[in-house]
């Protein structure tokens, strides 16, 4: 067997493969082909996917799942230009269904399709990369991207574009970003107003709309709205309204006449064209509710200006306002109330407005079925029924709120008061706090219930609903039954606890309202119970929350708690007028809660000074029993004789009663009859009344307050004085912290000072009352004698303080050494 030869070398074959046509029949084998090198392939299958995904949304997900899109994201970039149109085809008809979007936003394409938006690329890859962008424009982060990857400016080029759909794709890319006030001012200085301007001729609507549309958001900006009077927009605008073949665009364009509107000059420019009269056609138009509605709104936005609002009076604009307020549509009605509000901020208005019937007009809305009516409505009835004035009532704001009153629309506002839509309430409190100025309407707001309505109203979380709903309280708490019911309402409560609120302007109408409610005594003591005092002294000791209105609040609750100013102030004015209830429970730290004298009585008797109480008997009960003068054993008897000798089985029954727990059946606390010191107002109003002098009563009151509580007691000896053993007593005797001051027969400085005080108030002399430190306390007159060399036609004053302690009726100057001596230890 001979050996096996060596085989030659082949040389390869010179010649080409011949093309073998490729026909893929499933999705599977289209998106394979994606991968091919072959660019005849990637082309022809870009276009069978582009094929297939146009036929529904079904293909488009199937595809997906096939892997097919991060091939064609690759081959948007490739250099055979057939690949890249088909390419984009492909992606960007993908591209408009929402799962294809979301599985885009995570490969990073947007850079790729914008680099591909240049004048020199095919104007099927505009088409089709504008398609994708404009479907992905939808979401945030989306136009983030676009935004900062600099797609605006080729996106605007593209607004010039011969071809349409690359000019509505533009256009939804655009109108997407403008939602974003970067991306608004960003399109202003890349010059997009003009080309957007350019595209109101367009001969497709869905792009003139799309142009409109955007000029709505861009002309939300003063800069962009210059720009857009500069390039003759309102010349453009006009001419669309002035046609009727675009009829189908006149809302929009109104609405961006709208947004226009806010500028004088614009208002100026507009209306020498005559384009205020066009605007005037457009309100009254019968058939079109949609562009009515939109003209009108075109008139609140003129009239929100003070300038444009008295020359849209000028024009009677009013009058057609009013007709408005009788048609059909909601809209046209919801706009109207929206114009009237506005137009109402001219006190001229204001008053053509009640003189054309046109405020029963708008109360008949507030019984709409509409909520957005209603709401418009009671914005035009709080704007009607306020004056910004000086004069808060002036003749303007009264006559309005006459006429809401007289067409009852303060029994429906009370009933909004109880609504679900915070507006309406928020504008339903402040027309009736506008309302209620006048007596007449005030009562018959009180008597709809709108205390009650008011108590809801200040639980609510919504700033501008409080703000109002406080404001409308200030007004009716000048009312004495509607402070009674605001407490029995339970209304007090919420209404302190908006002290806690860091709103400036609620802070201050609840402190309105506090000062209105702290006329009446029992209220401001509830008040005080829920803590008014300490929150207002804290926000008086804030540097940014303290003002004028949280001071007077504190003032006014002070002004009707004596007892509680006593405590914090240790001083009462003569203006003050210590009454019945009154208590002295000792100086009180700022910021520490002073106990009710029911809360004071019911404590366990203690090692602390007592709490004087001032309550004097009522005249029929003031006599002597004569077992109680026949026992003198029983209590004091010193020189205040039988006139000082309270009943004491009644006494002792009473506090048996008093320091008893509650039952069910039990009476309320009730304070105990203070019979002696209704005998000493009575000697004081016989025997120092008729007395001629002034100086002389002063003296003679201190000589009885001195007498009825131990006499005069030397400086040297005052520490022999027995007045702590005497309390002591007292308190364990009627087993209460709680004393009536009456029953006190060995007093000292504070004791006697508050006797004086109570005396000289219950027979209309005038004194103040001081408290010092050490337990002193004096009571300061203010006396004047004439002055001789003025022949008796003027008087001087003088200011004493009046010794109670040792030499009882002596009257020391003011600030000399002997007044100081007595005021110091």
């Amino acid at each position: 067997m001979g050996k096996k030869g060596k085989k030659e070398h082949e040389t390869p074959c010179k010649e080409t493969f011949e093309p073998v046509p490729v026909e893929g029949r499933t999705p599977a084998t289209v998106v394979l082909l994606l991968s091919s090198p072959e660019e005849d392939i990637l082309a022809k299958a870009c276009e069978a996917i582009h094929t297939f995904a146009e036929k529904g949304d079904e293909n488009k997900v199937s595809v997906l799942g096939l892997g097919a899109l991060q091939p064609l994201c690759q081959l948007i970039a490739h250099k055979n230009k057939l690949v890249r149109r088909n390419a984009f085809m492909a992606l960007g008809i993908m591209a408009t269904n929402s799962d294809v979007k979301s599985a885009l936003k995570k490969i990073d394409v947007i850079p790729s399709i914008i680099d591909k938006l240049s004048l020199e690329e095919d104007i099927v890859v505009h088409e089709f990369a504008t398609l994708c962008l404009a479907s992905l424009s939808v979401d945030f982060f989306c136009k983030v991207q676009i935004f900062d990857n600099k797609g605006l400016p080729p996106v605007i080029q593209l607004l010039s574009s011969p071809d349409p759909d690359v000019k509505k794709n533009s256009l939804e890319i655009i109108f997407n970003l403008v939602q974003d006030y970067q991306s608004r001012l960003a399109v202003h200085e890349l010059g997009g107003i003009p080309p957007l301007l350019e595209l109101l001729k367009s001969d497709f609507p869905v792009i003139q709309h799309l142009a409109l549309k955007t000029l709505q958001n861009l002309t939300t900006d003063k800069d962009t709205r210059n720009t857009f009077r500069q390039q003759q927009g309102f010349e453009k605008l006009m001419d669309i309204l002035s046609s009727t073949d675009f009829r189908d665009l006149h809302a929009e364009a109104l609405q961006v006449v709208s947004n226009c509107l806010s500028d004088s000059e614009s208002f100026k420019l507009i209306h020498s064209a005559g384009g205020l009269m066009r605007l005037m056609e457009f309100v009254l138009h019968p058939n079109m509710p949609e562009i009515q509605s939109r003209a009108v709104k075109c008139i609140a936005r003129v009239a929100q200006s003070s300038e444009n609002g008295k020359l849209l009076h000028e024009q009677n604009v009013e009058k057609v306002l009013v007709e408005l307020l009788s048609v059909a549509d909601v809209s046209v009605k919801t706009a109207t109330c929206q114009a009237v509000s506005a137009m109402s901020f001219h006190l001229a208005s204001k008053d053509r407005f009640r003189d054309l019937g046109g405020i029963p007009a708008v109360v008949q809305m507030l019984n709409n079925e509409s909520l957005a009516l209603r709401e418009a409505a009671t914005q035009a009835l709080s704007n009607l029924t306020y004056s910004n004035q000086l004069n808060a009532f002036s003749s303007i704001s009264v006559g309005s709120s006459s006429a809401v009153y007289e067409a009852e629309g303060h029994k429906i506002l009370v009933q909004e008061l109880f609504g679900s839509c915070p507006r309406t309430v928020a504008n339903s409190a402040a027309t009736l706090g506008n309302l209620a100025g006048q007596e007449v309407i005030r009562c018959g707001i009180l008597s709809h219930r709108a205390i009650q309505a008011l108590v809801d109203t200040l639980k609510s979380t919504y700033t501008e609903v409080l703000v109002n709903a406080t404001q409308c309280l200030a007004v009716l708490a000048c009312d004495t039954e509607a402070r009674a019911e605001l407490q029995s309402a339970g209304g007090l409560q919420p209404l302190v606890n908006l002290l806690r609120s860091y709103d400036k302007e609620v802070l201050h109408n609840a402190c309105m309202a506090i000062s209105a409610c702290a006329i009446d005594e029992p209220t401001a003591v509830e008040m005080c119970k829920y803590g008014a005092l300490e929150m207002l002294q804290e926000i008086n000791q804030s540097v940014n929350r303290k003002s004028s209105f949280s001071k007077l609040a504190m003032i006014s609750l002070l002004n009707s708690n004596l007892s509680v100013k006593y405590s914090l102030t240790d001083h009462l004015a003569s203006t003050d007028i210590i009454s019945n209830g009154f208590y002295d429970a000792g100086k009180v730290r700022g910021g520490q809660r002073i106990l009710t004298l029911e809360e004071l009585s019911k404590q366990p008797v203690n090692q602390h000074r007592p709490i004087i109480v001032v309550n004097r008997a009522t005249e029929e009960t003031v006599h002597v029993p004569e077992e109680r003068q026949s026992n003198p054993s029983e209590t004091d008897t010193s020189s205040k004789g039988d006139r000082r000798t309270p009943r004491k089985k009644k006494e002792d029954d009473k506090q048996k009663d008093e320091t008893q727990p509650e039952s069910p059946t039990e009476k309320p606390w009730k304070m105990m009859d203070d019979v002696s010191l209704q005998l000493l107002v009575k000697e004081a109003k016989e025997f120092i009344l008729p007395l001629n002098d002034e100086q002389e009563q002063y003296a003679a009151l201190a000589r009885l307050v001195s007498e009825a509580m131990g006499g005069a007691v030397e400086a040297k000896k005052l520490h022999e004085f027995p007045w702590v053993l005497h309390l002591s007593e007292l308190k364990f005797q009627l087993q209460s912290n709680v004393v009536p001051i009456g029953l006190i027969s060995k007093g000292i400085y504070c004791h006697r000072a508050l006797l004086f005080k109570c005396l000289a108030d219950c027979i209309g002399m005038s004194c103040t009352l001081v408290r010092g430190e050490y337990n002193r306390a004096w009571n300061e007159v203010l006396l004047f004698s004439r002055n001789p060399s003025s022949n008796g036609r003027s008087s001087q004053s003088c200011r004493y303080i009046v010794d109670l302690m040792h030499q009882p009726g002596n009257l020391l100057t003011a600030n000399t050494p002997a007044a100081v001596q007595y005021q110091t230890i």
